[in-house]
């Protein structure tokens, strides 16, 4: 599984997604999809869109990953995760042909969400890309739209270590004649998506220009604003190919994101004397934009639970956080997870001053005894920090 273990366990190949497709009868072509690709907020921007068809009564799958507690999280209709009963009797039925074709943890998972969405015949199904685009899993559906929120440099070690490479990969989603709807521009991946989808014959459309002054989510932090645009933009198109949603659908699914579909660890406040606040954000650009929102709060002292996974590029990162707080450093209980004495001695390098815990769950704790009732205590650095905290 590559998100606990790292690049081993990652394959870049569609063949066996494709082999796995046909032996299930291509479950991929049975229902409409969305598929959206992105460095951040492709998981906010799913769940977001995911939310406003499910207010216009679609019949709404969700597939996205990593999970936070429960495995069934990836896969959802209307807010709704698999039946248990449904992934073991899947597991069970198809493990000759896994066993036998060497599938990843990842092919199987897609297989078991299309075929779960064929079996109940979703109206449509938002598709989050796993890493990347062009090589990922999920790009054997023919969608609707394709979205790509932003382009960052993460994944490097697979996606390429310059922002056009980057770009190009994420790029390998989109479809021909589909419409592509771009987040976030920058000069250096603008051009590569406007030669991309001149050559799909593929309608490209820009969030960035509009206006969403009088539109807000129950996803608290200001960075949010990017992924409702790309939202709105995405939905523009749709009901232009006559995709049944109105304005009171878009409000409602907007304000309703949490509600409606579960999400967890997005500037998630999990206490409030003292408060405490997780947020899933992991690579450089997404870390950015939740330092810029951690700024933004009062409180007496800062105590921040920090922990991150081996392939982390820590040079890139540890800068972004503050030097005037207390951190509790830990190693997330995965195979992939960086040892806290490393973090420590690497975080001292850029001026941050705390001490090491042998568990995630003894960070916390040392946070929670330490902070006064007007301090703030931030969780985060990994997806898997926030996981056992939350």
């Amino acid at each position: 599984m590559y998100q606990r273990v790292g690049q081993s366990a990652y394959k870049a190949d569609l063949s066996a997604t494709v082999h796995l497709a046909n032996y299930l009868n291509n479950p991929e072509k049975s229902f409409k999809s969305i598929h959206v690709a992105g460095t951040n907020g492709k998981g906010s921007t799913s769940h977001m869109l995911s939310s406003v068809f499910q207010e216009a009564g679609y019949k709404t799958g969700l597939y996205t990953s990593p999970h936070l507690k429960d495995f069934r999280e990836r896969i959802k209709i209307n807010g709704e995760m698999i039946p248990k009963k449904n992934v073991s009797e899947f597991v069970e039925k198809h493990k000759p042909f896994f066993e036998s074709n060497q599938l990843s943890f990842f092919e199987m998972t897609v297989g078991l969400a299309f075929d779960f969405f064929r079996e109940e015949k979703v109206d449509i199904a938002i598709v989050e890309v796993g890493m990347g685009g062009r090589l990922d899993s999920t790009n054997i559906i023919w969608p609707e739209a394709s979205v790509i929120t932003n382009i960052g440099l993460d994944h490097t070690q697979f996606l390429g270590d310059t922002l056009e490479k980057v770009a190009k990969e994420k790029g390998g989603i989109i479809k021909e004649k589909i419409p592509v709807i771009i987040g976030e521009t920058h000069p250096d991946t603008t051009k590569i998506f406007e030669k991309i989808s001149l050559e799909k014959n593929a309608p490209i459309s820009f969030a960035e220009t509009l206006n969403i002054s009088k539109y807000t989510s129950d996803l608290k932090g200001s960075y949010q604003k990017k992924n409702i645009k790309t939202v709105l933009a995405t939905l523009c198109v749709l009901q232009k190919k006559g995709w049944n949603i109105s304005e009171k659908n878009i409000v409602n699914g907007l304000l309703n994101t949490i509600k409606n579909t579960g999400l967890m660890g997005r500037w998630q406040i999990l206490n409030e004397i003292p408060k405490v606040i997780c947020d899933t954000g992991h690579n450089k650009e997404g870390l950015q934009l939740v330092m810029e929102q951690l700024s933004m709060e009062s409180y007496k002292e800062l105590h921040i639970v920090l922990g991150v996974v081996n392939d982390k590029d820590l040079a890139s990162a540890l800068p972004l956080f503050p030097k005037d707080a207390t951190y509790y450093f830990c190693k997330p209980n995965i195979p992939r997870g960086l040892d806290a004495s490393l973090l420590l001695s690497q975080a001292r390098g850029f001026g941050l001053i705390g001490e090491e815990y042998i568990s995630v769950k003894k960070a916390y704790l040392a946070a929670v005894k330490a902070a006064s009732n007007s301090d703030l205590i931030f969780i985060g650095g990994s997806t898997f920090v926030v996981a056992e905290v939350v």
